[in-house]
């Protein structure tokens, strides 16, 4: 009874608009007084510390840093030109390019809202005035800005890593299949939607050379370079995800201050400023969730959880569905971060217990989280949009969105019922 009146009191303070972390920590806290009573007090700060005091969590600001240094710099808008050029011939190649362009932005920044802000401030006004539908222009650029937190380096990847001491390094290798997988469904859905409703996206008419494709590469070598440099070093053990971190943010900052001369010191003083509000928010809301899961592990939900479920005689497949519902529909209310630092605690014994891998768990975790990030009320992508893009609507976003989060659910089903193919290239590392 007493976890019961806790749960309905975070949900509350979560409903009356108080701030995440301070819903989690004080429903954390109450719930340990209630168990151990003024002990609380020694054991929330030890809950917070501990979660934090990880040597993996310095890779976090690092990655944000690398992100927001390169969102500073033109590479968006010369992925997406880059990816025009070399698929100019595909009918919707606009929308196309700019999938292919999310998905490469992703690796050198693994934040969603990055993404979509760089590469849909240059992809949509271009689509628009090419005749594109807006519904298109906007589905297409909202629901590829989240590649970003599956392909490595990946900010939730860390979070679930910090969370679930599932290796990190491990989890970015396992986010390529499923990364490279959703982005070639949604190109795929792109194509055939245009196949089907031409008036969409009229057949381009300009035609790009050889020459001129290849041209298009020489503007973003220094990205691609970022990324050899960041994920080689992690997959040859040259370095941690903590260290490869560091280079990722150093390479960034050469990137936009030597090759592309966009910072000034009144524009890295804000970037420094934004990176250290996003880290700690997202650090804050780690350490909450820590003091609150701590709490149900006290009470022992998990295992009753766990118990419940494994003997009510349902099949596996049938849990493994009901808990990717779950989380969809936890993920319409609260923001990805909270949904992995509270849920994982909660849910990864039950899958453990269902005979699952933790690393396989993490990934469909974030694919999950991908469709999280581009459904109301908080899809913080749609507003990204709304943000870089504001002759759209907010329910334009949120309507263009719905046909590519169905095609986001059925990839998602696919490596929820085939795990293998999330494993076997961590298999073979």
């Amino acid at each position: 009874m007493e976890t019961a009146l806790v749960i309905l009191a975070l949900v509350a303070m979560i409903g009356l608009g108080v701030p995440i972390f301070l819903s989690l920590g004080v429903a954390g806290l109450i719930g340990l007084y209630t168990a151990r009573g003024s002990l609380a007090f020694f054991f929330a700060p030890s809950s917070l510390f501990g979660q934090l005091n990880v040597f993996e969590m310095v890779a976090l600001p690092l990655f944000i840093l690398m992100g927001s240094l390169l969102g500073a710099t033109p590479v968006g808008a010369n992925l997406f030109q880059a990816a025009v050029r070399w698929l100019n011939w595909l009918r919707g190649s606009l929308a196309i390019s700019s999938v292919g362009a999310s998905a490469m932005f992703g690796a050198v920044s693994g934040v969603s809202l990055a993404g979509v802000a760089a590469v849909g401030s240059i992809a949509v006004p271009q689509m628009l005035e090419r005749g594109y539908s807006r519904t298109l222009a906007a589905g297409s650029v909202v629901t590829a800005g989240a590649l970003a937190m599956l392909i490595p380096p990946s900010v939730p990847f860390i979070i679930y890593g910090a969370v679930s001491s599932v290796s990190v390094a491990d989890l970015f290798i396992g986010g390529i299949v499923p990364g490279i997988v959703l982005a070639l469904a949604l190109s795929a859905y792109i194509f055939v939607r245009v196949s089907l409703n031409p008036q969409e996206a009229p057949v381009a008419e300009q035609r790009f050379t050889w020459r001129e494709r290849f041209e298009s590469l020489g503007q973003i070598w220094h990205a691609a370079l970022l990324v050899l440099a960041v994920l080689g070093s992690i997959y040859t053990g040259f370095a941690t995800p903590s260290e490869a971190a560091g280079v990722g943010a150093l390479g960034a900052f050469l990137i936009a201050a030597v090759v592309f001369r966009s910072l000034s010191w009144a524009r890295l003083l804000q970037i420094l400023g934004t990176t250290a509000r996003i880290s700690g928010a997202i650090l804050l809301i780690m350490g909450c969730a820590k003091i609150f899961g701590d709490y149900l592990n006290m009470v022992r939900v998990p295992q009753l959880l766990t118990e419940t479920l494994t003997n009510s005689g349902l099949p596996a497949w049938a849990i493994l569905l009901a808990v990717m519902l779950l989380l969809i529909l936890l993920g319409m209310l609260v923001d990805a971060v909270s949904l992995i630092v509270v849920t994982t605690p909660v849910l990864l014994p039950l899958v453990e217990a269902l005979g699952y891998d933790p690393l396989w768990f993490g990934i469909v975790m974030v694919l999950n989280l991908e469709i999280a990030v581009v459904t109301p009320p908080v899809g913080l992508n749609l507003y990204a949009l709304r943000g870089v893009c504001p002759d759209l609507s907010i329910e334009e976003i949120i309507r263009s969105s719905l046909p590519f989060v169905a095609v986001q659910f059925l990839v998602l089903m696919l490596f929820v019922f085939f795990p293998s193919l999330s494993l076997w290239l961590p298999g073979l590392m």
